[in-house]
């Protein structure tokens, strides 16, 4: 590991210590093998003028939330020093009245809660201190003589500390072996099977310390010359079991998740060995990370829902053995999987949560196999990952949102796939959803459509809704990205010029087919294999006004719209049993989409004797209707408002007369 330390970047601090803390924070937080999504925690000892004027020794910590890769200034919270070190001598006091005497002792009341770490940062007698969870440490503390390897490593630099619980426990501990130390001979503190401290005066000093230890550690670990597993021949997706897997764990949690299946050589590599399902059931690499991982991952058989099941009764006989009685079991589904010949998946209510647990993932498979190497994996105790895993703080999480997953969108964690989804209606739904939380597949024949959305949230795939290979294709790539589906928006449409019957060109009459009506059945087919282990499935089709109610010189568009409702109507019937609705809306006069171009709007308004803007309002209500207020509609017809609704039909047209 090497130091990002630039002299220059560093003078912009100019003499602020608070700044400097930004900088080699940031800097810790870009070495992902030193910390991952929000853990580790960094602080400065200053002082500064309270409200009064009186002088304050404050303790400048990361607070909870922040990430050191992006931290700002606001990211620390100022605590009184005096607090925290009385509060460190203390025999006794829970979690919850630490964070409690932490905001009391807060400079500015509406500042984020301070690092549960805080009384630790306080008690060593730096300015600035830096905490880490980094791999190679927190790898070689789990083995069966990891302490004395950490010996061996480093001598009397560095103070090691048996495994305490985070917050006051760990504060306590390190208080009472502290007693009589000369800091001036120690570079930094090990905690066995959780992270590293460094200190110093410098911020440059203290971080590079980091660096110097960890980067030794590194090296101890190269020289055992542990061979990672990895597998560069990737196998075919079995996109059914995906999908059956995915929708066992969105069960199992009680809401919708995407599936992130990892077929990368290492993830294959690591799925493949032979004793993967004992080492991959041991625990964590850092008891931080079961708060987002589960203490193990489900290990994938033959029939992947049975293994999700077997998953969930051991997860339950675990909560049971552990809990005090007074606990609320959090959901016993798992958040990573173990699929060999397939590779890892990750599990998450959004992509990022998902990207998240897979970067753990990344991190935890390779120091499973450099412990191996080192005399095996050993973590913690089932006991004291429970702990984390159920501390009291996370409880009151819980318990303050009625034990339900907080933040939770009407359509968090779906799969919805949008076609004609770059203009108009489909792009007016695509955003819709993604707002509403779920995850969308979108095509459309236009080559922008790939990059058009920035959310990582939303895949756009070109496809020609007329092909049926690119149809099939498109729908296994955006069910392996995600994992599975759950929403269909059938939207792709065309509007073809206006023409009698008497003068109706062919290859008009075939085009407005093709696209309008028999591009549809060919998605639902391409569809339904993977729509069936949909979570509350739901097939949503764009009709028109003109269905019920059709215009002359429009037979094209009208004949093609009216079979594809029919074809909804039918799907509706076959389909029920398998517990997948389809519903069908019916548009007027949606003129921000794309086959209402100025002359086509002209034209229509002209055959109806009206002026364009009497036409964009030709309706009871007198309203004109946009692409999102179609969106909002198929977004309720996708949730759970309309979950017991199928074969409906319903207009958004502002009142027509013709229809009513």
């Amino acid at each position: 590991m090497k130091s990002l330390w630039k002299d220059r970047d560093a003078k912009a601090c100019g003499h602020d210590p608070l700044k400097w803390r930004v900088y080699t924070s940031r800097l810790l937080g870009q070495e992902p093998s030193l910390v991952l999504h929000g853990g580790g925690n960094t602080s400065v000892k200053v002082l500064v003028k309270d409200f009064f004027g009186v002088t304050q020794d404050v303790l400048y910590i990361k607070a909870s939330g922040w990430d050191l890769a992006a931290i700002e200034t606001q990211g620390f919270a100022a605590v009184k020093m005096d607090v925290l070190k009385r509060m460190a001598a203390m025999k006794r006091l829970t979690d919850t009245q630490m964070v409690r005497e932490q905001r009391l002792g807060l400079l500015d009341p509406n500042a984020p809660n301070p690092s549960v770490e805080a009384s630790l940062h306080a008690i060593i007698p730096y300015k600035f201190v830096d905490h880490t969870h980094a791999d190679a440490v927190a790898a070689i503390t789990n083995t069966p003589n990891g302490r004395k390897r950490i010996e061996e490593l480093y001598g009397k630099r560095v103070l090691i500390v048996p495994y305490v619980m985070p917050g006051f426990m760990l504060a306590r501990k390190v208080h009472e072996m502290t007693q009589g130390l000369n800091w001036k001979t120690c570079e930094g503190i090990v905690l066995l099977n959780h992270g590293i401290f460094t200190f110093a005066d410098d911020t440059k000093v203290s971080y590079e310390r980091m660096i110097t230890l960890v980067s030794k550690a590194e090296s101890y670990i190269r020289k055992q010359k542990i061979k990672v597993a990895a597998r560069h021949q990737k196998p075919a997706v079995d996109l059914i079991a995906l999908v059956g897997l995915r929708q066992a764990v969105s069960k199992a949690q009680g809401m919708a998740v995407t599936a992130r299946l990892k077929n990368d050589p290492y993830s294959l590599g690591f799925a493949g060995l032979s004793n993967v399902a004992a080492i991959a059931s041991r625990g964590t690499l850092t008891p931080d990370h079961v708060i987002r991982t589960k203490p193990i991952p489900v290990i994938v058989g033959q029939d992947p829902q049975k293994s999700v099941m077997e998953y969930v009764r051991n997860y339950r006989a675990y909560f049971d053995r552990n809990t005090n009685g007074k606990l609320t079991s959090l959901d016993p589904a798992p958040r990573w999987a173990v699929w060999s010949g397939q590779g890892l998946v990750a599990f998450g209510r959004s992509r990022a949560e998902a990207n998240v647990v897979s970067d753990i993932v990344d991190h935890t498979i390779e120091a499973i196999q450099w412990a191996e190497g080192m005399g095996g994996w050993k973590v913690l105790s089932e006991q004291d990952i429970f702990e984390i895993e159920y501390w009291e703080l996370e409880q009151a999480k819980l318990s303050a949102s009625g034990g339900k997953a907080s933040g939770a969108l009407p359509l968090q964690g779906k799969v919805a796939l949008v076609t004609g989804a770059s203009s108009g209606i489909g792009k007016a739904c695509v955003e819709a959803l993604v707002t509403q939380g779920a995850h969308v597949i979108a095509l459309d024949i236009r080559k922008e459509i790939v990059g058009q959305f920035a959310s990582p949230n939303i895949l756009g795939i070109v496809c020609d809704m007329t092909d049926t290979k690119a149809i099939v294709r498109s729908v296994e790539q955006g069910v392996g990205h995600f994992g599975g589906l759950d929403i269909i928006v059938s939207n792709a449409g065309t509007f073809p010029p206006s023409g009698s019957l008497a003068d109706m060109n062919e290859e008009i009459w075939e085009k407005s087919l093709a696209i309008n009506l028999t591009s549809h059945q060919r998605l639902l087919k391409a569809c339904l294999p993977y729509l069936e282990y949909g979570i509350g499935p739901s097939v949503i089709v764009v009709g028109s006004k003109n269905v019920a109610a059709p215009g002359p010189k429009a037979a094209a568009y009208s004949a093609a719209k009216a079979g594809l409702t029919q074809l909804a109507r039918v799907a509706a019937l076959e389909l029920a049993p398998k517990g997948i609705r389809v519903n069908v809306v019916h548009p007027n006069q949606v003129f921000d989409t794309g086959i209402w171009t100025k002359d086509v709007l002209k034209e229509r308004a002209k055959s109806y004797g009206l002026s364009v803007e009497e036409y964009k309002t030709n309706n009871l209500l007198k309203v004109e209707i946009t692409s999102k207020d179609v969106a909002v509609l198929v977004c309720a017809l996708a949730g759970g408002v309309f979950s017991k609704t199928t074969g409906a039909q319903i207009p958004i047209d502002g009142g027509n007369d013709r229809v009513i």
